[in-house]
C-alpha cells in the first residue's frame, strides 16, 4: 500500500470518521488509524449503549405506573444478561456498518497506535505513513483518581462490561455520567449511592437543574452523599468501603464505579516529535478552525477541551474537511449556544447561559436579566402513585428580553429541547415564544405560556472546593 495520503485521521471515533468520510467524498486519499473498534467512545462505551440502558430503565418506570392507568403489570427482576446481550448485539451492528463503510469507500484502515515521527509522518506498528494533513481525534478516557485501593473500582468502560447486575453500588461523581448511571441502575433494581465532592449534582449546570434532580433521585431511593471527598477504597468483610478524607467510612458495596471525569487520550502520541503544543492535562489547544500550532496538523473533539459532545466532534470534522478540500476557508464550528442533554431520570436539557452567567454578562453591559420559571407534575403521572417533577427556566436579557438561556428537567425535555435550541440560536425574544400558539396538552407548551417573571430571583453561588481529580494513569 502507498503510505502517503492527502489526510490521515488519528482516531476512528466520531470526529475522525467524520473528517475521513467527507475527505473521501471530496475525492481525497484518506487513512484512519485506530487500535480498537471503529466508532469511538460514543458508539462503543458511551452515549449509544448508555441510551439503550436508559430505555430499559424508562420501561421499568412505566411498568411501575401501569396499574394506575388500568394496565395490569407486575415488575419482576431485571434479566440483565438479556439486556446486555441485546445491547451488545446492537452495538456490534453499528461496528459492522462502519467496518463495511470504510472498506467499501476505499478509506485505508490502519490498525494500531499512531506516534508522530515528525510534522508530516506517523508510525504505526513499525510502518511510517505520511500525509499533507493530519487530524488528531483520539478522544478521552475515564479518569481513575490516584487514591489507595482505586483498582477496586471500575470506570464507565467497566460498567458496560458487567455481565451481572450490581446489587449494591456506589457511584463516585455527581456529573452527567454519574447521575445517568445512577438512574439506570436504581430503576433496574440495584441499590445506588452517589458519592460526590460537590454539594450538588450537575454542579456546572444552572443550579435549578441539579437541585430538582437531587430531589427526584431522593424520591427514587438513590442515596446521595454529597460533600464526600473519597480518599481511598478498601476491601472489608462487608464488601468494598469508601473512606473519606475526614475519616468517615461507608461500606458494603459490591461494585464501585468511578465517574469523576475524563482525560484527553493523547499521552502516547509522541506529539513533541512534531512540535505540537500540548498542555499538562493532555489537551491540545487549537484556534477556532481546529488548527494546532503546527501547520497541517489539526485537533478535533474531546482532546481540544471544547464541549466534549459527539455531534460537536462530527461537526468539527465535516467543516474541517470542507475548509481543507472545498476551498471554503470560513468553515468552522460555532461553539456558542450548543444544546446539551443529560439522560438522567428525569432527563435534563440545557442551552445557552445559566442565570448566573447571564447576570454577570448583563451587569458588564448595564442590562437587566429577566427570569421565568415554572414547575409541575406532567399529565403522564395523573393516574400514577407517584410522579417526577418537570421544571423549566427561561433566562432573558435586555429590554427586548432576548432568550439567552433555556434550562429544562423532566419527562421528554431531551426531545423538546432541539427546537427551542434552534429558536435561541436564531435570536428569539420572549415575545416570539409568547406569540407561538401552544400545543396542548403537552409539557412543552409551558415554555410558550410563561407570563410572570420572577420578582426577586434567587442568587446562586457555586461552591469552589479547590480540589480537582488529576489523571494519574
Amino acid at each position: 500500500m502507498d503510505k502517503h495520503f492527502d489526510l490521515i485521521a488519528i482516531g476512528g471515533g466520531s470526529g475522525g470518521l467524520a473528517v475521513a468520510e467527507k475527505a473521501d467524498e471530496y475525492g481525497k486519499r484518506v487513512a484512519v488509524i485506530e487500535a480498537c473498534r471503529l466508532g469511538g467512545t460514543c458508539f462503543n462505551n458511551g452515549c449509544v449503549p448508555k441510551k439503550v440502558m436508559c430505555y430499559s430503565a424508562n420501561l421499568a418506570h412505566a411498568v411501575d405506573d401501569a396499574n394506575g392507568f388500568g394496565v395490569p403489570a407486575t415488575r419482576g427482576s431485571t434479566d440483565w444478561q438479556k439486556l446486555v446481550s441485546g445491547r451488545d448485539a446492537y452495538i456490534a451492528n453499528i461496528n459492522s456498518y462502519w467496518d463495511g463503510y470504510v472498506a467499501d469507500s476505499g478509506i485505508a484502515r490502519v490498525e494500531g497506535h499512531a506516534r508522530f515521527v515528525d510534522a508530516t509522518s506517523v508510525e504505526v506498528g513499525g510502518q511510517v505513513y505520511t500525509a499533507d494533513h493530519i487530524v488528531i481525534g483520539t478522544g478521552g478516557r475515564p479518569i481513575v483518581p490516584p487514591v489507595p485501593g482505586a483498582e477496586l473500582g471500575i470506570t464507565s468502560d467497566g460498567f458496560f462490561q458487567l455481565q451481572e447486575q450490581p446489587g449494591k453500588v456506589a457511584i463516585v461523581g455527581g456529573g452527567y455520567i454519574g447521575v445517568e448511571l445512577a438512574g439506570v441502575l436504581q430503576a433496574l433494581g440495584s441499590q445506588v449511592t452517589v458519592v460526590a465532592l460537590e454539594e450538588r449534582v450537575l454542579e456546572v449546570f444552572d443550579p435549578m437543574l441539579g437541585e430538582v434532580l437531587m430531589g427526584e433521585m431522593h424520591k427514587q431511593g438513590i442515596n446521595l452523599r454529597m460533600s464526600f471527598q473519597v480518599a481511598g477504597l478498601a476491601r472489608t468483610e462487608q464488601g468494598i468501603a469508601l473512606d473519606a478524607a475526614n475519616g468517615e467510612r461507608i461500606d458494603g458495596f459490591d461494585t464501585v464505579i468511578w465517574a469523576v471525569g475524563r482525560a484527553p487520550n493523547t499521552r502516547d502520541l509522541n506529539a513533541q516529535a512534531a512540535g505540537i503544543e500540548m498542555r499538562a492535562n493532555g489537551i491540545i489547544p487549537t484556534d477556532e478552525y481546529q488548527n494546532t500550532n503546527v501547520p497541517g496538523i489539526y485537533a478535533i473533539g474531546d482532546i481540544t477541551g471544547r464541549t466534549p459532545l459527539t455531534p460537536v466532534a462530527i461537526a468539527a470534522g465535516r467543516r474541517l474537511a470542507a475548509r481543507l478540500f472545498l476551498a471554503q476557508p470560513q468553515q468552522k464550528v460555532d461553539y456558542a449556544n450548543i444544546p446539551s442533554v443529560v439522560f438522567s431520570h428525569p432527563p435534563v436539557g440545557t442551552v445557552g447561559l445559566s442565570e448566573a452567567q447571564a447576570r454577570e454578562e448583563a451587569a458588564q453591559a448595564g442590562e437587566k436579566v429577566t427570569v421565568y420559571k415554572t414547575d409541575f407534575t406532567p399529565m403522564r403521572y395523573s393516574l400514577a402513585d407517584h410522579g417526577m417533577t418537570t421544571a423549566m427556566k427561561l433566562v432573558c436579557r435586555g429590554e427586548d428580553e432576548k432568550v439567552v438561556g433555556i434550562h429544562l428537567i423532566g419527562d421528554g425535555v431531551d426531545e423538546m429541547l432541539q427546537g427551542f435550541a434552534v429558536a435561541l440560536k436564531m435570536g428569539a425574544r420572549k415575545a416570539d415564544l409568547d406569540g407561538t400558539i401552544p400545543i396542548h396538552p403537552v409539557s412543552a407548551e409551558e415554555l410558550v405560556t410563561l407570563k410572570v417573571p420572577e420578582a426577586d430571583p434567587h442568587q446562586h453561588h457555586a461552591v469552589d472546593s479547590g480540589i480537582e481529580w488529576k489523571d494519574a494513569s
